[in-house]
């Protein structure tokens, strides 16, 4: 049988199932939640369900509204079974590997926080201080290297590190505060 045929066995079951639901639209959203659905999916299950009715309209033996609101109802109970064995086949905290807990995250925060200040910190010491620091820590040069870099004593390249290493110290110590930071490079820098 072609789409005609159907149509015309139908004998106004699709009018009368578009009038019931225009009527109260929400009528089956209403029902998969009183059977136990999440609000969340009650949408989905009601579509489901209304689908399911509209291409197996000619099944229903009777096209009074009462035999329709019962027919209804029982596949809108049927859809709401359907979603509960689709539940129970797949876990229910798919994403839970995903998403970050709070503990990660307020950890991830703090990091970076402690991380962009130690960046300013660095920053912010004085130039004959940090190129030392930066060449012996990332370089991994010796003094002797980095004095013969900057055309400084190997002496000196070992002290102006051991400041620039204090002044950072310091301003871990004091919890990295922008005048911390400032101060403690200033007074590193000109210090001897």
């Amino acid at each position: 049988m072609g789409v005609e045929g159907s149509d015309t066995l139908d004998d106004g079951r699709r009018a009368l199932l578009t009038e019931m639901i225009a009527d109260d639209p929400e009528r089956l959203r209403r029902r998969s939640i009183s059977l136990g659905v999440p609000r969340d999916e009650a949408d989905d299950v009601a579509q489901t369900a209304l689908l399911h009715a509209w291409r197996s309209i000619e099944h229903l033996h009777a096209p009074e509204p009462g035999q329709m609101c019962a027919w209804l109802d029982t596949i809108a109970r049927n859809a709401t079974i359907d979603l509960a064995r689709q539940r129970s086949r797949r876990p229910a905290s798919e994403l839970d590997d995903d998403v970050a807990s709070t503990e990660s995250v307020a950890g991830e925060v703090e990091m970076r926080v402690i991380l962009d200040n130690a960046l300013r910190a660095l920053h912010e010491l004085p130039e004959n201080l940090r190129e030392p620091l930066l060449l012996s820590a990332v370089e991994q040069l010796s003094a002797p290297q980095i004095a013969e870099r900057l055309t400084i004593t190997p002496a000196t390249a070992r002290q102006r590190i051991a400041r620039a290493r204090k002044a950072l110290a310091t301003c871990r110590v004091s919890g990295m505060s922008d005048s911390d930071v400032s101060e403690s490079a200033v007074r590193a820098g000109h210090a001897g």
